[in-house]
């Protein structure tokens, strides 16, 4: 809940010259790329029928101090034993967000280590962790309610039905990396959204909801695409190499429209079409503040967004283990400026084929082309992530029969 004192202690924008330089000052935060860090989201499923609705109550009981705020106003919101913190999404989905790792390796380790913690949490409420980007048994349902949620589904509607399936059905797996040294954040920023396509067809697990097949490889990307451009669409596009980085992401972050304002109450809709930009202008009663634009920043959800580090967003849920495996190709892709390059140039001519991706995953011969040479440095690349030999053998053995799928679709 926004408070006053919250907004005493951010600074007021009173022309968008001091919002370009905020922005400009947040979004891309340099330095050598070292750290990498993963969220993972999974549907959450009642263990001896995977239909049945699960609800708020019972999340609550299960999770107990590790309960987020949006679930229970007074739980200390503990963080896992090692250092993942859980959030619920609108429809109850479960996230743990990891402190990023200068090891992959610890991260593997550790983030396993959470998820094992939150399965044995979960398991004695009679609950499991869904295994897909998409829940393949129930219709979209609200579970977690807040002011947010709210706006956020009534902008949505007015899009169509889309918004409702991503906020209460999909889940996704999100990497980040660093963005790199100055002259390192232009490549990197591009080649993460061109592999984007390919990899999203490789990794694509969300083929049935609601007790049906939906004709899409990807239907959680494919809900994402429906909904509104202005704060889905990709920032980067292979038709415009040239664009600075900063520049492209400041015109984005100020043409979005507000999905919420906040206040206090419990209405935070925003009036219709009113843009960041807009309020700058004087759109809105009071003029926003730093704070406000941080937030606005949170309600913009393109397949890659810069939060200092590159946050990836467009891979689906893995089942099982099957999170490491383009954790490592990613990992192993931006590993030096010269892996990043080929990638790159791998990635290209597909790397604006978002809706060919989801719609049709490794069926599209193009897109398989790219994904198994993708797959194919990745694997020739992850000695360098110096994992432990059983690890890297499990992974490797898991892209090879990508690769091979990949390959076969190819042919």
């Amino acid at each position: 809940m926004v408070t006053s004192s919250d907004l005493d202690r951010s600074a007021i924008l009173r022309e968008s010259a001091a919002a370009v330089r905020h922005l400009a000052r947040i979004c891309f935060k340099t330095g050598p790329p070292i750290h990498t860090g993963v969220e993972l989201e999974w549907t959450v499923h009642d263990a001896a029928d995977p239909a049945r609705p699960v609800d708020a109550t019972r999340l609550r009981a299960a999770l107990g101090r590790h309960s987020p705020a949006t679930l229970d106003a007074t739980s200390p919101a503990e963080p896992l034993r090692h250092g993942g913190m859980v959030t619920l999404e609108p429809g109850g989905q479960l996230e743990i967000s990891t402190p990023p790792r200068p090891s992959v390796a610890v991260l593997i380790r550790a983030t396993e280590a959470d998820i094992a913690q939150v399965t044995d949490l979960l398991a004695a409420a009679g609950l499991i962790l869904g295994s897909s980007g998409i829940d393949p048994h129930r219709r979209p349902r609200p579970v977690v309610e807040t002011p947010r949620y709210r706006a956020m589904r009534g902008a949505f509607d007015r899009h169509g039905p889309a918004g409702r399936t991503m906020m209460y059905s999909t889940a996704g797996l999100q990497i980040c990396l660093d963005a790199g040294e100055p002259d390192q954040v232009p490549a990197r920023w591009a080649a993460a959204h061109a592999v984007g396509p390919p990899l999203l067809a490789a990794f694509a697990s969300a083929t049935r909801h609601a007790g049906r097949r939906t004709g899409w490889a990807s239907a959680r990307m494919a809900a994402w695409l429906a909904i509104d451009p202005a704060r889905t669409r990709p920032v980067w596009s292979p038709f415009r190499t040239e664009d600075d980085p900063i520049d492209s992401w400041i015109s984005y972050v100020l043409a979005a429209p507000l999905l919420c304002l906040r206040r206090h109450g419990a209405d935070w809709a925003a009036p219709p079409g009113v843009t960041f930009a807009d309020w700058l202008d004087g759109a809105l009663p009071r003029p926003p503040t730093t704070d406000d634009l941080d937030y606005h920043v949170s309600t913009l959800f393109p397949p890659v967004r810069p939060r200092g580090y590159l946050e990836l967003r467009y891979l689906d849920a893995q089942p099982d283990r099957g999170w490491r495996l383009p954790l490592a190709v990613l990992t192993a892709l931006f590993a030096d400026p010269g892996t990043v390059r080929e990638a790159y140039t791998i990635a290209t001519p597909v790397a604006h084929r978002w809706s060919a991706a989801a719609r049709h995953g490794l069926a599209d011969p193009a897109l398989a082309a790219a994904a198994a040479a993708l797959l194919d440095l990745a694997v020739s690349t992850m000695p360098r992530l110096e994992l432990p030999a059983s690890t890297h053998d499990e992974i490797r053995r898991g892209l090879r029969q990508r690769l091979a799928a990949a390959e076969r679709r190819h042919q």
